[in-house]
């Protein structure tokens, strides 16, 4: 039979009182005091006793998470899919379970905010959804504590990679090639918000550079879709004079841009150019590796969870705020130097 709390308080020689602080990770215990105590609860076989610590503390210890996945990728979005392990691993070691969201209980449909307060959750992350599903808004302007991935609601925490800052580098590391006639595959609609912000980046760098954008170069695709940007890249090739480097929107789309260019019996770099968006590991083994912007998925969803148990267990004194998680320019194979060329 396993130990109960106070057993395991006798057993150490501490009050029930500190053995329960240091288990459930207050900051007035010394770090030296919890590995003793959670050192000896292990040994001791003593598991806390969840119905009994939510009476204590009035939560579940529940974490909601909104994945709506209109593509269908589920848990093998490159993008996506590290965040949400991150997210988890985060969760768990502070001690919360998840539950992911959906429109129904059972055969019951309800809105995602019905489905949160019947789950009862103590707090909800919204790490892929359509944001102006009038649902979704529902659920980030009611009362339960929130966070989420990429979009910002009014009053709310978002927690999103520094996308401004990363197309910013790209652009300019393509220009600094020697790169004057640069297209854009986006990745979604016009009202998507890292849609937008990449597209005014793109433009601006542009500008600052003194390089005209011309209107056919920026084609709409989608993220994380080979086949839509297959067709948008061989829109760009059949142009009467087309582009010498494409951005594509993400590195899993990009896979297309280039199926297209082979296809075309075209070479990259020799030929023309191609970067892509995200850093995926598995796709930077791809020969010639692709030139991108790495984005740190596993801070993401570590910071989107540390920031949600934060609003949960301290929400007098946690503030909504906007993290925006550092990225970085890999300079992989794909990207020519022309300006190399034109100066031997």
């Amino acid at each position: 039979m396993p130990v109960t709390l106070k057993e395991l308080a006798a057993q150490i020689g501490m009050s029930v009182s500190t053995v329960s602080k240091a288990l459930n990770d207050y900051p007035d215990i010394k770090s030296e005091t919890k590995q003793l105590i959670r050192s000896a609860a292990s040994q001791a076989g003593y598991q806390p006793n969840s119905m009994a610590r939510s009476l204590k503390t009035g939560r579940t210890f529940n974490i909601g998470v909104l994945y709506s996945d209109d593509i269908h990728f589920g848990f093998m979005h490159s993008y996506f899919s590290p965040i949400l392990q991150s997210f988890k691993t985060e969760t768990e070691a502070r001690g919360y379970d998840l539950t992911f969201i959906s429109h129904r209980v059972g055969r019951n449909p309800m809105t995602y905010l019905d489905t949160c307060l019947y789950r009862n959750v103590d707090g909800v992350c919204v790490v892929c959804a359509q944001f102006d599903d009038p649902e979704v808004i529902r659920l980030m302007s009611g009362p339960i504590p929130s966070v989420s991935i990429d979009f910002m609601f009014n009053s709310r925490t978002c927690v999103q990679s520094q996308n401004l800052e990363g197309m910013t580098m790209l652009v300019r590391h393509v220009l600094s090639k020697g790169h004057t006639r640069v297209a854009m595959v986006e990745g979604a609609q016009d009202d998507n918000l890292v849609t937008h912000i990449r597209r005014v980046c793109f433009m601006k760098a542009m500008e600052e550079a003194g390089v005209s954008v011309r209107e056919a170069y920026i084609v709409s695709g989608s993220f994380h879709d080979p086949d839509a940007a297959r067709r948008a890249t061989e829109a760009l090739l059949a142009l009467p004079e087309p582009p010498t480097c494409i951005l594509m929107s993400d590195d899993y789309a990009a896979l297309g841009g280039l199926d297209a260019i082979r296809s075309a019996g075209l070479r990259v770099p020799e030929d023309i150019s191609v970067a892509g968006f995200d850093g995926v590991e598995w796709i930077q083994r791809i020969h010639p590796r692709l030139t991108t912007v790495w984005q740190d998925t596993q801070t993401i969803g570590r910071e989107a969870a540390r920031k949600l148990i934060d609003l949960v267990e301290a929400p007098r004194t946690t503030l909504p705020e906007i993290i925006r998680i550092p990225c970085r320019l890999i300079e992989g194979e794909t990207v020519a130097d022309l300006s190399a060329a034109s100066h031997p």
